[in-house]
């Protein structure tokens, strides 16, 4: 997730007929986080990150040389500083938040002041003195698309890259798996403990203070399902977590996608099972992205993120876990069919609401019902 550059996704939502977002509100509650350095250094320290975008830029030199770069959401600066050192005549670094200020000082510290140029604003407001040939920008959010910053990135490239120009990262997927977990356990027992500490708190309310909180209970406990038991998960899982077949739900060429198509994603896919004996405890999904160029000026080497179950520990993304229950019993030859549909949150644009519908459908022929599930991704 790079530091987000503007209040493009603002204009955006507002210009496709979502409600207007308060760009105030809209700062303090997401831009003023990526001000901070401790969170610039958790994106820094993510190895499979920095390795990708700087292979990426390293060994497609011949889109950087001599060309003109747009960084979207420049952060510390250091895909801006890349783009320089790969040999760009020119390079504009935009940060709406005040660590455009150590992005100046690490771009003087590493002799690239003469190229680099940080602008602090937002990308909705900044004008370039010229057009583009690149833009690079880190924007992925959890699961590919919380957080919205991607409609900055279309805005940048509506506005400034040249007929021709290629996309850093260019292309991006969005994957669904089946999983086994504990996790749905642990948040279930989880759940049990807040509802039996309310309980005792309503029955001492009542019996020291003569008040009955207990009109408050339904409230309370759909309040508590949604934290413990609706929410997305974050976790890094292993690989053997996996018990199915992985489907993509969403694929995206960045030199073309729009705002309207990634304000709601929908999908039908099927996930066979692989595994004998086990529980249905989730649905996991992470993304890929890839640095393929355009068709027009392809990348000499193609260099791919992904965010995938890793054995090695993974990224700073990790997957999303969407808790099913109760877990059916799945084996090897059984199917998943599910339908899949994620929508930008009314209260806050930049978070998602998902509704996922699963049927069991065995090996035996026999077809479980359809159960529905509402996911926040929060």
């Amino acid at each position: 997730m790079a530091s987000p550059p503007n209040g493009a996704a603002a204009a955006s939502s507002a210009a496709g007929g979502a409600p207007p977002v308060d760009k105030e509100v809209d700062f303090a509650n997401y831009f003023c986080t990526y001000a901070y350095l401790y969170h610039q250094k958790e994106m820094l320290c993510d190895r499979v990150r920095m390795d990708a975008y700087h292979s990426a830029v390293f060994r497609n030199p011949h889109h950087f040389r001599g060309k003109v770069v747009l960084d979207v959401g420049t952060g510390s600066g250091i895909l801006a500083i890349w783009s320089a050192q790969a040999g760009a005549r020119k390079v504009y670094a935009v940060e709406a938040t005040n660590v455009a200020e150590h992005a100046r000082e690490l771009v003087r510290a590493n002799g690239v002041a003469d190229i680099v140029e940080v602008i602090q604003g937002t990308m909705e407001d900044i004008v370039l003195p010229e057009k583009v040939d690149v833009i690079i920008s880190e924007w992925m959010g959890y699961y590919l698309l919380r957080e919205s910053m991607f409609d900055s990135v279309i805005c940048a490239r509506d506005r400034w890259l040249n007929p021709g120009g290629v996309m850093y990262p260019s292309h991006a997927r969005m994957w669904l798996a089946p999983i086994r977990s504990g996790l749905g356990d642990k948040k279930m027992e989880d759940f049990e403990i807040a509802m039996n500490d309310w309980n005792h708190f309503v029955e001492d309310t009542q019996a020291y203070y003569g008040v009955n909180m207990n009109a408050l209970t339904k409230a309370y406990r759909a309040e508590h399902e949604k934290f413990y038991l609706k929410s997305s998960i974050w976790n890094n899982l292993h690989p053997n977590q996996l018990i199915g077949q992985p489907a993509v739900v969403k694929e995206m060429d960045c030199l073309t996608a729009t705002v309207e198509e990634i304000r709601e994603v929908r999908a039908q896919v099927t996930l066979p099972i692989n595994q004998d004996r086990t529980r249905l405890a989730a649905l996991a999904g992470w993304f890929d992205v890839h640095f393929r160029g355009s068709k027009q000026n392809p990348a000499v080497e193609e260099v791919e993120l992904n965010t995938a179950p890793d054995e090695n520990g993974g990224t700073h993304w990790g997957q999303q876990v969407f808790l099913m229950t109760p877990a059916p019993r799945v084996n090897e030859g059984d199917s998943i069919n599910v339908s899949f549909s994620m929508v930008r949150s009314k209260e806050n644009h930049r978070l998602m609401d998902m509704d996922i519908t699963y049927e069991l459908h065995e090996a035996s022929g026999r077809k479980l019902p359809a159960v529905a599930t509402k996911i926040f991704l929060e």
